[in-house]
C-alpha cells in the first residue's frame, strides 16, 4: 500500500501528517507482510506463488479494466466511492491517528437511559446536570490523551459544554483527542427469530453525519448484536440483516467525513457454549460484514473495526488470557483484511482487570497487519463512577483512577503491562440488551 500524501486539501484538525505512520521505502506492501508474519499460515513459496500469479495476470487486467491504478508495479483496484470522495485521504489519516501505538478509544457513548442507570447506582439522579458533570470529569482528566486517542459520545454530548462554558469537542482536542459519536438508534427484534436483534439508524443518517461533522466529530460507532449459543444461534436472517446495516451505515459515515467504527458484537451471554463455539461463529460473521463492505465499496483503510474478544460463555469458568488471546489473535487472521489499520476490542463484560490481561495477552501474537487495542466503556469508567459518586471531593481521586485505567490499558497495547491493576478482581458480567429507539 502506498504511503499517503500529504498534501491534500482535506486537512484533518490538528493531526499533522507526521503522526501517521506509512510503510518505509524499502518495505512490502501491508498485505505481502501481513502474508509473512502470519506464524506460518503463509510460508516464502506461497507468497513467491501469489507474487508470480499476481505477474501472469497483470497484461491482462491492464488491457480490460477501465477503473484501475498502477502503482510500483502492481494492480490497484479503486472504486468510482473511493475515487471521487473528498475525504478519502482525511479518512485513512483519521484511522491511523487513532490507532495508533499504545492508544485507545474511551466508549462514553451510553444513551441518557443507560447513563441515569449507571448514575442510580451510586445514588445520582438521571439529570442533564448529572450526566454534564460526569462527562466533563471523564474528558477533563489530566493527562488523558497520553493514553486515549478517541472518545465515542452520544449526541447530547457531542453538544455540551463544561460548566464553564466550552465545548466538550474543544477539551477533547485540546488533549489531543478526537471526537466521536454513536450514530445507531438503538436494537429491534428481528420478526421471525428467537430473540435476534437488528439495529436501527439508517433513515436521516447523512444528513446527521454532515451536522455532527461540522460539531468536530470525526468518526463514529454503530452496534450490531449478535445472539450466540451452543446450538441455534446465530442465524443466518440475523447475521445477513446486521452485516448489511453495519455496510450500508459505514459507507454513509465515509461519505460525509466520518470513519466508521464497525462494531459485529457477537456478544457475551449466559450458557455453557464453548471458547470455539465463540471464534467459529465470530469468523462467520466478519466474513459477512467484509463482504457486504465490499460490496458497497467502503475504504477499508478509513475504518476500524470493533469486535467481542473470542469468550465461552458465562456459565463456563473464565478462560486464561493466553487461551483468550490464541483463539482470538486467530480469528482475527482467519477473516479481518490487512487493509483495516486497527482493531479496538470491546470489554464486553469483563471486569477492568480482564479486559487489560487479555489486551496484553493478545500481543504476544505480533506483529500482525493491525493494531490490536481497545475501545472500552465499563472498563475505563466502573470504578472511576464510584470514587466519584457525585461529590466534588471525589473529583480528583475520580480522574485519577480513569487515568491509570487508561494507561493500564496503553501499556498492554503495547504488551508491555505487569501490573499491579489499578481496579484488581471483579467479575464478567451479562449485559442486558435494551430494545427500542433513540435514547432507549
Amino acid at each position: 500500500m502506498a504511503a499517503m500524501a500529504c498534501g491534500s486539501s482535506m486537512v484533518l484538525g490538528s493531526i499533522p501528517c507526521s503522526a501517521v505512520a506509512t510503510p518505509s521505502a524499502s518495505g512490502a506492501g501491508r498485505t505481502e507482510n501481513a502474508a509473512i508474519t502470519r506464524s506460518g499460515f503463509l510460508g516464502s513459496a506461497s507468497v513467491g506463488f501469489y507474487k508470480t500469479a499476481a505477474a501472469q495476470l497483470l497484461p491482462q487486467t491492464r488491457k480490460s479494466s477501465q477503473n484501475v491504478d498502477y502503482h510500483r508495479g502492481q494492480v490497484v483496484m479503486t472504486s468510482e466511492f473511493e475515487k471521487t470522495n473528498p475525504f478519502a485521504d482525511e479518512l485513512r489519516r483519521t484511522a491511523a491517528f487513532i490507532s495508533a501505538p499504545g492508544k485507545g478509544i474511551l466508549a462514553s457513548d451510553e444513551s441518557n437511559a443507560t447513563t441515569g442507570k449507571r448514575l442510580a447506582t451510586v445514588g445520582l439522579d438521571n439529570t442533564e446536570a448529572n450526566r454534564q458533570a460526569w462527562r466533563e470529569l471523564l474528558y477533563s482528566a489530566p493527562g488523558l490523551g497520553d493514553y486515549i486517542s478517541g472518545t465515542i459520545m452520544f449526541e447530547e454530548t457531542l453538544f455540551q459544554s463544561s460548566r464553564a462554558g466550552v465545548p466538550f469537542v474543544d477539551i477533547l482536542k485540546q488533549q489531543g483527542i478526537l471526537p466521536g459519536i454513536k450514530v445507531d438508534t438503538g436494537l429491534q427484534p428481528i420478526d421471525g427469530t428467537d430473540g435476534e436483534t437488528a439495529t436501527q439508524g439508517l433513515d436521516g443518517l447523512a444528513e446527521r453525519c454532515r451536522r455532527y461533522y461540522q460539531q468536530g466529530a470525526r468518526f463514529a460507532k454503530w452496534r450490531a448484536v449478535i445472539k450466540v449459543d451452543s446450538e441455534k444461534h446465530p442465524s443466518s436472517t440475523a447475521i445477513m440483516e446486521n452485516a448489511h446495516g453495519l455496510a450500508r451505515y459505514a459507507q454513509i459515515c465515509q461519505a460525509n467525513g466520518l470513519v466508521p467504527i464497525v462494531e459485529p458484537e457477537v456478544t457475551l451471554g449466559d450458557g455453557d457454549y464453548s471458547i470455539e463455539r465463540t471464534a467459529y461463529i465470530s469468523e462467520k460473521v466478519n466474513s459477512h460484514v467484509f463482504r457486504f463492505l465490499n460490496e458497497y465499496n467502503v475504504i477499508l483503510e478509513g475504518i476500524l473495526l470493533k469486535p467481542n474478544m473470542i469468550l465461552p460463555g458465562l456459565d463456563v469458568p473464565t478462560p486464561a488470557p493466553e487461551e483468550v488471546a490464541k483463539y482470538t489473535v486467530r480469528t482475527m487472521l482467519r477473516s479481518i483484511p490487512a487493509a483495516v489499520p486497527g482493531i479496538h476490542f470491546l470489554s464486553g463484560g469483563m471486569s477492568e482487570e480482564e479486559a487489560t490481561l487479555n489486551l496484553n495477552a493478545l500481543q504476544a501474537y505480533g506483529p500482525t497487519p493491525w493494531s490490536l487495542t481497545f475501545s472500552y466503556g465499563r472498563a475505563l469508567q466502573s470504578s472511576t463512577l464510584k470514587i466519584w459518586s457525585g461529590k466534588e471531593e471525589n473529583w480528583d481521586a475520580a480522574q485519577q483512577r480513569l487515568v491509570a485505567l487508561a494507561k493500564a490499558n496503553s501499556e498492554a497495547q503495547l504488551g508491555k503491562y505487569t501490573g499491579p491493576h489499578p481496579s484488581p478482581g471483579g467479575t464478567r458480567i451479562l449485559q442486558q440488551l435494551r430494545l427500542g429507539g433513540a435514547g432507549k
